[in-house]
């Protein structure tokens, strides 16, 4: 459905834009109708910078980006089929109109022949679906809203285009424990409809709740992806051993990560792209001093 091949993002920086920063440097992976797809990766990896990419944010350098074929063009049509949810829940409204606005400019910009009360149904029909109270949650000012309503109602507004795609960046770091897993069931749900989301987190343990693929990024690279249980049940990246290692553990301390001494990538002769370790599993070179790069 959605494909990333070859992407890249540079930017301009310094007083004159005389330098430039790669924040993303040649990523490929795709998303599949009804498949979570994990990016994971610390702040400034490029996560977000891809996300941005996918939703029209801002311009790929080099590369393409297609849905269903058909390149990327930002505008109604498409984000009728790609929405994007995102971090800052508070920061998706404004505070001086309620809430359910977000459903209104939703219904103005594609649904303007709707009658208001099919539309209000179709509303309710969406706040139910994403566990909402729609009595508890309409007529509301944000303010007067948890950030997980918020992100809910967020996720709502969503499900009423013709959705094939949602971007879900960090949707989870400023909730707490228990609303995490409520918006990670939800995911879940959205998922068994044949929705594809692509959940960009620097979490590790909550990318492995539900994504059936992983990619790990480092420095706008992609250093390791595959299937879920095989990246994160046998690591063989330096970087993806590293962020397993920094997992807080109830009964036991942080430890190192356990040291590599072979390059999976240049030990199964490998050169240019990923290297196939096994069915389902690629991984990048590990940049160890003796690699013949």
């Amino acid at each position: 459905m959605l494909r990333l091949d070859n992407v890249t993002k540079v930017y301009k920086v310094g007083a004159f834009g005389g330098k430039t920063f790669t924040a993303v440097d040649g990523v490929s992976f795709d998303v599949r109708s009804g498949e979570v797809v994990s990016l994971i990766g610390e702040s400034g990896s490029g996560k977000s910078t891809i996300g941005k990419m996918i939703l029209g944010l801002t311009p790929a350098t080099g590369g393409s980006i297609t849905l269903g074929g058909a390149p990327v063009k930002a505008g109604r049509e498409y984000y009728r089929h790609v929405q994007g949810v995102f971090q800052d829940p508070f920061s998706c409204y404004n505070p001086v109109f309620k809430a359910d606005r977000v459903f209104q400019l939703i219904k103005e910009s594609y649904y303007p022949e709707v009658s208001r009360a099919d539309w209000d149904e179709r509303v309710r029909t969406a706040i139910r679906d994403v566990r909402l109270d729609p009595g508890q949650v309409l007529g509301r000012y944000p303010h007067q809203l948890s950030g997980g309503q918020l992100q809910r109602l967020l996720i709502a507004r969503a499900l009423l285009l013709e959705l094939k795609l949602l971007v879900a960046d960090e949707i989870t770091s400023m909730l707490d424990a228990s609303t995490r897993i409520d918006v990670l069931n939800l995911l879940a749900e959205l998922k068994e409809r044949g929705l594809g989301v692509l959940y960009v987190t620097h979490d590790l343990s909550l990318g492995t709740y539900l994504a059936e693929r992983t990619v790990v990024l480092r420095h706008g690279t992609v250093v390791e992806m595959g299937l879920t249980e095989k990246v994160f049940g046998d690591p063989l990246h330096p970087y993806t051993r590293q962020l397993l290692a920094a997992v807080p553990r109830l009964h036991a301390p942080w430890e190192d990560a356990e040291p590599t001494v072979t390059c999976h990538y240049h030990a199964g002769g490998a050169s240019g792209g990923l290297f196939e370790a096994e069915p389902g599993h690629s991984v990048a070179c590990a940049g160890l001093a003796d690699c013949p790069r």
